[in-house]
């Protein structure tokens, strides 16, 4: 018999494995981002997490974010900042736009102050409001100029709402072609982007594609291997993760700061009156709260601030100190019972978000409003409420973010002129140590409003596969596409 039959056999087989080795670095990444499927095109000043996702691929900003959520560069190659402060002048790379139109300070400044008018009005919008002049030097040199230092004001240019566009597009790092299905983007040569070349670019570099999906269905895929990577976790949806079977090894948990609790949304009856509003805020057994979500590391607070925040200076603690939690229900249970007498018993409608970690939510506080005498019932995130879960990550963990975030130009239903005002000076403020005392009373100022009730830090949650490269957990819930899409060296 002969053997040249099975030679040429072995042969093939051998061809078909390697053929299959080099399409595995060809396969496209696969994104799932919890959220509605229409997200990823989404527009305006408030982008939904799957648009941010896009927007950062496609349009950088002068800088962005690697995958540890460190500022990095992006359109802009280098800077320096001044020793007050107050000047940071960029340097743009040598590149062009989608158009094949240079590089330009004047183009990157016009793009600026287009994304800068997108966002006004908004927190992110106040956030920038440091931002005094925006100029177009020599060549490809921008200058922005503020009014006060701001520490993360580099932080805030990486955000994907700074994404630079000229005529609608971006310069990169990826190109975007929509599906049916999502999102497919394709990563840009350096050379392309007036970068060095990358050694071995081709066999690197890899497409992703982006779908959003609800959470039952992104857990289901990647526990099938259809799903290289979930992004977008929340509380709300936390407790699938062990009904699904999913591996511990594949939860990253994202260290980050923010706000995580009830805003009043109809202040009105009960919720009229800030000492009634406390009644709901001194009441919550946080550490029952803690036990019964089930999130390792997870910091609760009675603070709008979080502790540890970077100019915190230490003046405004924990609420209610000294007080047990039987003698704080006494006191609110009281006032409840005053307020009982004169009208009826409170029924306050909570709005949450659909999932198994809001109903763990919602049974907790039902329990601890009960113990007081108020009845709790859980409605739809669209239906009239009078509490309103906030779940927001902080771009940045100082003061200003916290109280940009309740401000009355960005809540519009319950705020605190007093604690704008003095947020407001604040701003104007120029020494470290008054600016900190400002921002204190103004913290104090919208904790006596009661407008909004603390639980503790946002939790976020993303799945990744052990094939996964370019993925870390960090303090911004930060995941940028490109390191995804690029294999290590």
């Amino acid at each position: 018999m002969s053997l040249r039959p099975l030679s040429i056999f072995a042969g093939l087989a051998l061809a078909l494995l390697l053929a299959s080795c080099n399409n595995a670095s060809d396969r496209a990444v696969e994104v799932a981002v919890i959220g509605d499927p229409g997200s990823p095109f989404a527009g305006g000043a408030r982008l939904p997490l799957a648009a941010q996702l896009v927007r950062s691929a496609t349009a950088e900003g002068l800088v962005g974010f690697d995958e540890s959520g460190r500022v990095i560069p992006a359109l802009a190659d280098r800077w320096i900042v001044t020793d007050d402060g107050l000047s940071y002048i960029f340097r743009l790379r040598d590149g062009t736009w989608p158009d094949k139109t240079s590089l330009t300070g004047e183009a990157a400044r016009a793009a600026l102050l287009e994304a800068l008018a997108t966002v006004r009005g908004t927190a992110l919008g106040a956030d920038l409001a440091a931002i005094e002049d925006v100029r177009a030097m020599a060549g490809r040199v921008i200058e922005i100029r503020l009014s006060q230092a701001q520490p993360d004001f580099l932080q805030l240019l990486a955000q994907p709402e700074l994404g630079l566009l000229r005529k609608g597009r971006g310069a990169g790092p990826m190109r975007l072609t929509r599906e049916k299905r999502g999102a497919l983007l394709k990563p840009i040569a350096p050379e392309d982007r007036g970068l060095p070349q990358i050694e071995d670019w081709n066999a690197r570099r890899r497409n992703l594609r982006l779908v959003a999906m609800a959470a039952p269905r992104a857990i289901e895929r990647f526990n099938a291997g259809e799903v290289d990577v979930v992004l977008g976790g929340r509380l709300a949806d936390f407790p699938r993760l062990d009904a699904s079977g999913v591996s511990r090894g594949a939860i990253r948990l994202d260290p980050v700061a923010g706000l995580f609790g009830l805003a009043v949304a109809n202040p009105q009856g009960f919720l009229a009156e800030p000492e009634r509003r406390e009644t709901l805020a001194m009441t919550i057994d946080r550490d029952a709260l803690a036990a019964a979500l089930n999130v390792g590391g997870w910091l609760a607070t009675t603070r709008i601030v979080n502790p540890g925040a970077g100019d915190d200076n230490g003046t405004v603690g924990e609420r209610w100190p000294g007080q047990s939690l039987a003698e704080r229900r006494a006191i609110a249970a009281a006032r409840v019972a005053r307020w009982a007498k004169q009208a009826t018993t409170p029924r306050l409608r909570i709005a949450l978000p659909p999932g198994p970690g809001s109903a763990v939510l919602f049974t907790r506080l039902a329990e601890d409003f009960k113990a007081i005498g108020i009845e709790a019932v859980q409605v739809r995130e669209s239906a009239p409420a009078d509490l309103r879960l906030v779940d927001t990550v902080a771009r940045y963990v100082r003061t200003g973010w916290f109280l940009n975030q309740l401000s009355c130009a960005n809540v519009r239903v319950l705020c605190s002129t007093s604690a704008d005002r003095l947020a407001g000076q604040a701003l104007q403020e120029s020494d470290p140590a008054k600016r900190a005392d400002l921002f204190a009373q103004a913290e104090a100022q919208l904790t006596i409003a009661n407008s909004f009730i603390p639980f503790g830090v946002p939790i976020r949650w993303s799945l990744v596969s052990g094939r996964t490269t370019g993925f870390m957990p960090n303090p911004w819930n930060a995941h940028p596409l490109m390191p995804l899409a690029m294999l290590p060296k």
